[in-house]
């Protein structure tokens, strides 16, 4: 039996034609949706969610292509797809606007939302992540070879594929293991579901990340040409990357959101399982604003 967050309600809400989401709901109060990253699901947000649904209606999608969630074929994963359905889930759940946080994958997804949909977006976060083409831009020698996983997934369809599928718990573990800090703080039942999850996703995760090396870059491009930035208040939590790799990254987070709350974490990828309360804090403190 999968793994629940404790005290939501699941359902399956269609945001496409053929597509669905998976998708607990929980709490009352104004809406927050909250959007999981690689190689996880849902199930990343179970103590963030437990907490905001005091006093919060909180929407816990599967992302398309993830979970439980319908998987489409093909070219189906630009970020701008996926925000639709997120702008979708959220009308179908009768909020027209609404806070959105996401961490990783999912957090590409919201910003692509708040660009998109600024009219629904009244808050933003995003937990460890650069928007994409200032994700390619900062990768750079060796140093780039951190986001190896970003050139294997950017190849055409085929050899990605077999090459993850021939032994997917290995690839998406390597992930678990490298990226957190806590090993705790994703216990053997979580871990197992994510590993789960990710192996009878190994196509559709891998087109996700295709799309980011191309049409994600192409829309990304467009609205700086255009000067679209992020108009509502914007809070981002990261590791200490700029240092890492050598740029300024509240620098380039100011670029798109004017109204920004940049803060670095002294925790793991997974902040939001190894440093929850931290992240409810950030996440309390953007919604007052």
């Amino acid at each position: 039996m999968n793994p629940s967050i404790t005290g939501f309600d699941y359902q399956r809400v269609t945001v496409a034609e053929d597509v669905a989401l998976n998708v607990a709901v929980g709490g009352s109060g104004s809406p927050i949706v909250l959007l999981h990253g690689f190689p996880q699901t849902h199930l990343m947000w179970r103590h963030v969610a437990a907490d905001l649904a005091a006093d919060h209606t909180v929407i816990c999608p599967d992302l398309r292509g993830y979970g439980a969630s319908d998987k489409p074929a093909g070219d189906a994963y630009a970020k701008r797809t996926m925000a639709a359905d997120i702008v979708a889930l959220a009308r179908a759940l009768g909020h027209d606007r609404f806070a959105l946080a996401g961490h990783d994958r999912g957090a590409l997804v919201a910003i692509r939302a708040g660009l998109d949909h600024p009219e629904a977006v009244t808050h933003l976060a995003s937990l460890d992540v650069l928007p994409t083409l200032d994700m390619w831009d900062v990768m750079h020698g060796v140093s780039a070879a951190v986001g190896f996983h970003l050139y294997l997934m950017a190849q055409p369809p085929g050899l990605p594929e077999e090459l993850i599928g021939a032994a997917p718990d290995a690839f998406f573990g390597h992930f678990l293991d490298i990226w957190t800090q806590d090993p705790q703080a994703i216990p053997p039942e979580i871990r197992a579901a994510y590993l789960r999850a990710c192996r009878e996703a190994v196509p559709s995760i891998v087109a996700d990340y295709r799309a980011s090396a191309g049409v994600d870059v192409e829309h990304d491009r467009a609205d700086r040409a255009a000067g679209r930035q992020l108009r509502m208040p914007v809070t981002v939590l990261q590791q200490d990357w700029g240092a890492a790799l050598g740029f300024d990254a509240a620098g380039i987070w100011r670029a798109w959101a004017p109204d920004l709350e940049h803060r670095t974490v002294s925790c793991g990828h997974y902040m939001a399982e190894e440093a929850p309360a931290e992240v409810v804090k950030a996440l309390r403190g953007l919604l007052s604003r």
